[in-house]
């Protein structure tokens, strides 16, 4: 299963690295005409601190302590999604991916997914016919976003996303399949989710609203997203989007370390003396 999540690893790692912080360092011109007072003090003999002025140029070059795709070593997503009715019905959609390096560079994958619907006593399920939520499934956002669209009382929706590195593990439950999906008696309260074409799919359909969580492949024209979105047409509905993901990063032995560090030590002396 290695070729069908190699579009969805880049994905995950660019949308990834996009929330992380990244920068260049960047030096003020005003800095480079004036001579600092602590060397200004010193004696002017052979023996002086010399220094130079080094432009935006040089210094956009060097690089402190980041996460690029070569030093992601595996990585576990977690998604899962649940609607409660106040009638007690309930609708729950969940998936894991897992990527993992062996010492041969060989990736490789496994992925579970479970979908359950409950019925409720029979009451109120909450919906509002009057109201209506819609405009969320057209935004389109490189990177992650987040919408929430209620319209009614006593809601609780929340879309939460949370990416870190750590040796996370999958969900429990399911089974090794790549898509599931349920339904109620009346057909009116859905759940689904699917893995495929390097990326996620998944939905809750009830009537008082959708939740749903997708991760589109980057293209030629643009970059992956990862989107969540809950909209609410009704009251006392309680709706919970989750997505997490644990980048694993590979050990380094010290002369590996070293090597890095040479490496980038010549690097930076190349770019100075352009």
């Amino acid at each position: 299963m290695k070729k069908p999540f190699s579009t969805l690893r880049r994905t995950l790692l660019a949308s990834a690295l996009a929330c992380g912080c990244t920068g260049a360092a960047q030096a003020a011109s005003a800095a480079a005409d004036a001579t600092p007072a602590f060397l200004a003090a010193r004696d002017t003999g052979s023996e002086a601190i010399k220094w130079q002025a080094v432009g935006d140029d040089v210094l956009a070059h060097q690089t402190g302590k980041f996460a690029n795709g070569q030093m992601i070593s595996g990585f576990v997503l977690n998604l899962l999604s649940q609607w409660s009715l106040p009638n007690g019905a309930n609708a729950l959609a969940q998936g894991s991916l897992a990527v993992s390096q062996n010492a041969a560079n060989q990736m490789s994958a496994s992925v579970n997914t479970m979908a359950r619907v409950s019925d409720g006593s029979g009451g109120s399920m909450g919906a509002n016919p009057s109201a209506s939520v819609n405009g969320g499934q057209s935004i389109s956002v490189n990177g992650v976003s987040q919408v929430t669209q209620v319209a009614g009382d006593r809601n609780l929706g929340m879309n939460a996303a949370q990416i870190d590195f750590s040796n996370g593990a999958p969900l429990a439950g399911g089974s090794n399949a790549t898509s599931a999906s349920a339904s109620n008696l009346a057909g009116n309260i859905t759940a689904r989710i699917s893995f495929g074409n390097g990326g996620v799919n998944l939905a809750l359909q009830t009537p008082a609203g959708l939740a749903a969580q997708n991760i589109a492949p980057g293209g030629a024209s643009q970059a992956g997203s990862i989107a969540q979105l809950v909209q609410i047409a009704g009251n006392n509905q309680q709706v919970t989007n989750q997505l997490q993901l644990h980048l694993q990063t590979a050990q380094m032995s010290p002369a590996m370390l070293r090597q890095a560090g040479v490496m980038q030590a010549l690097q930076n002396a190349i770019n100075a003396r352009r």
